[in-house]
């Protein structure tokens, strides 16, 4: 039996005994309270408990329920409450109190309810204990649980967002998160990586504009904790400034301003040897407990595993990168009549290297070729199979293939190669004299037009399956679409990562670079520049290639400068007219010195449109302006097949057609256009008095 202080009763036999019980007796006092009255008398040590003196307490439960704040009384007498009401015999909690200088404090307080044969209740008597010191350890303890679990969170989470990290800079990045190191009370890091011969590399610098002269590179034998730490393999905690000095003499002056009072320098260990170094710098510590060691070590395990990670990545990024930069063009050749920008794009964030590629071949005839194209994957197998497919076009353009033969001959190529990716791509090639492009896409986007005024449109062009999967189907025949690019105008071509976007569709990326280019700078480096830019800006995910090839020269319509005649077969009155065009525009264009040389060429290459394919021909007459004057002729017919020249017999009566064109023409070819050809011829002829 515990006896009361007051009353000369006692706690009953079945008092609930605790830990707690042991705790200051000499400040445990008692109480006895009358539910009837609501008189609550109070023992001295009770009174001393609670702070108060016996001649200010007038024994009302009220007054005491005064002294508590408000939500502690409120939650005192709602525990008492339910204790009286569900028939409990006893209750206990924690409460504060307010002392006499109006300080909190916290006590304990215990009751058992006393009732009649009923089960009415009539008093509750028991104790009120001080908690301060009590509650004080246990605050500590939970507030060590809580660091502990704050810090081994922090590691838990950095752990985590370090395994998304690529580069190395990402995991730099990762580290200097201020939600991260503000847990280990780090205002910020140092970080260096070992490279051969014993060079320690500092990727990190530590404090904004504090970086140390002569430690951008340093030895493993340095007097620096970094050094020391990759040396020894041992961590390296300095406590103290003193510390710092004592160790680090170097060092120390240069970082002396900088608030620096103490540091953990950590070895980065990969797979049993040591890659570089972390130092965390703290401005308000003095000392590491034991715990805390062990956690930074846990940390620096895991920021080792994450750099070897993002070293390797960027190491195969590097070659990739340099495999694809060796595999574009060096440079562009100046092209006569043209200007010309290309861009390359890598996206570095979330993606290796990509197989996106350009090329601008200069062709015979005051003719260039564009191409545009990208690899399926984004690896280094990509960026080998877009080198291959650069030089093979170049090949197939320079031998003098028509545009569809270029793209199937390429197509070709790659399904016989030792893989399985596949390639879009969009070869153009222009006629800079004249303006006619000749397109062919292989399941590529579609070009852009720029024109003088600055809007840009859109330009449909058929298209086939991507190279490598329409030789793998039997489906060769790429159609050649027909452009006329005016001086001034600008043709845009591009890879799918500059018009691709997460949550929307192909049609509205074109929208938005069509928007783009039409409020972009007139300057073909600087648009190109301002594409790629904007690419950055929205954290584009896949690599970018652009080509822009602009027409030299003023906009000047062509009025009068070109006339057109269509040939049906067995039509000897278009035959006439055609004839006739020809000789009116030798004469109009005052070409008259050369008009039996164009007439007789013009109605041999017609005479073969008609003589060897079955539909008819569109006969066409311009003139080139550029640096000298000259007269085209152009057949059209809608056959694919090529003309070749024959040997006549000396009895022969054909055979001499493309022979004479070949001797009175200064130069001739061929071009496909559509699903047919165009046969042409030129001849230069004087300029004009006063043009």
């Amino acid at each position: 039996m515990v006896e009361r202080a007051a009353g000369g009763q006692s706690l009953p036999d079945d008092w609930p005994a605790g830990p707690e019980a042991s705790l200051a007796l000499n400040r445990m006092g008692s109480f006895d309270w009358d539910l009837a009255s609501g008189r609550c008398h109070l023992d001295p040590i009770a009174l001393d408990v609670l702070d108060l003196r016996p001649e200010e307490y007038d024994g009302r439960r009220a007054f005491l329920a005064e002294r508590m704040p408000s939500e502690e009384a409120a939650r005192l007498d709602a525990l008492v409450a339910s204790a009286l009401k569900n028939g409990s015999d006893h209750y206990g909690s924690y409460f504060r109190f307010r002392r006499g200088d109006g300080s909190l404090a916290w006590a304990h307080s215990q009751g058992h309810v006393r009732r009649d044969g009923t089960g009415r209740p009539l008093r509750i008597i028991g104790i009120v204990r001080d908690a301060a010191e009590e509650l004080a350890d246990h605050a500590a303890r939970l507030e060590a649980d809580a660091s502990r679990r704050r810090q081994t969170g922090v590691v838990d989470s950095t752990t985590a967002a370090l395994a998304h990290a690529r580069t190395v800079q990402d995991v730099i990045d990762v580290l200097r998160d201020v939600h991260g190191l503000e847990h280990f009370g780090a205002t910020s890091l140092v970080m260096g990586l070992l490279e051969a011969g014993g060079r320690i590399h500092l990727v990190a610098e530590g404090p904004q504009e504090a970086f140390v002269p002569g430690t951008r590179w340093t030895h493993v034998d340095d007097q620096y904790p970094m050094s020391e730490v990759i040396r020894t393999l041992a961590p390296r905690f300095i406590e103290s400034r003193e510390d710092f000095a004592d160790s680090y003499p170097i060092l120390w002056p240069h970082i002396r301003g900088l608030g620096i009072v103490a540091a953990a320098y950590l070895p980065l260990i990969a797979q049993a040897r040591p890659i570089g170094a972390l130092g965390l710098l703290y401005s308000d510590r003095t000392g590491f407990s034991a715990e805390e060691r062990n956690v930074l070590v846990a940390l620096g395990s895991s920021i080792a595993q994450s750099v070897q990670r993002a070293i390797l990545y960027d190491q195969e990024h590097d070659l990739a990168e340099g495999l694809q930069q060796a595999m574009l063009p060096r440079r562009i050749p100046e092209v006569p009549g043209a200007q010309i920008a290309v861009r390359y794009r890598s996206a570095r964030l979330g993606r290796d290297i990509g197989g996106d590629w350009y090329d601008v071949i200069p062709l015979p005839g005051g003719r260039v070729g564009a191409v545009i194209g990208d690899v399926q994957g984004h690896d280094t197998d990509a960026a080998a199979v877009m080198g291959q497919l650069r030089i093979v076009l170049r090949a197939y353009a320079a031998e003098g293939h028509t545009p569809a033969t270029v793209m199937a001959r390429a197509s070709v190529f790659l399904d016989e190669l030792d893989t399985d990716r596949f390639a879009t791509c969009l070869y153009a090639e222009a006629d800079l004299s004249t303006g006619v492009v000749q397109v062919v896409r292989a399941g590529h986007v579609d070009p852009l037009i720029r024109d003088n005024d600055g809007s840009c449109r859109r330009v449909p062009v058929d298209g086939g399956l991507p190279l490598g999967l329409s030789a793998e189907f039997g489906r060769l025949d790429y159609p050649v679409s027909t452009v006329e690019l005016d001086p001034g105008q600008t043709l845009l071509l591009y890879t799918d990562g500059l018009v691709e976007q997460p949550g929307s569709d192909l049609d509205e990326g074109m929208q938005l670079l069509t928007g783009l280019v039409e409020h972009g700078p007139r300057d073909l480096g600087r648009l190109a520049d301002h594409l790629c830019d904007v690419v950055d800006e929205r954290g584009g995910e896949d690599d970018v290639a652009v080509l822009l090839l602009r027409r030299w020269g003023a906009f000047i319509p062509q009025t009068g400068g070109r006339l057109q005649q269509e040939v049906a077969q067995n039509d000897p009155e278009a035959l006439r007219s055609a004839r006739h065009m020809v000789r009116s525009a030798v004469r109009a264009w005052g070409a008259g010195q050369r008009a039996d040389e164009i007439e007789l060429a013009a109605d041999e290459l017609i005479t073969n449109a008609l003589m060897h394919t079955e539909g008819g021909a569109i006969v066409t007459a311009r003139v080139l302006t550029g640096p000298e004057r000259r007269l085209r002729v152009e057949v059209e017919d809608g056959s694919s097949a090529l003309p070749r020249r024959r040997e006549a017999g000396e009895s022969g009566v054909s055979g001499r057609g493309l022979l004479l064109v070949d001797l009175l023409a200064d130069t001739w070819g061929v071009e496909a256009r559509g699903s047919g050809k165009c046969v042409w011829c030129e001849f230069r002829v004087p300029n004009r008095p006063g043009a």
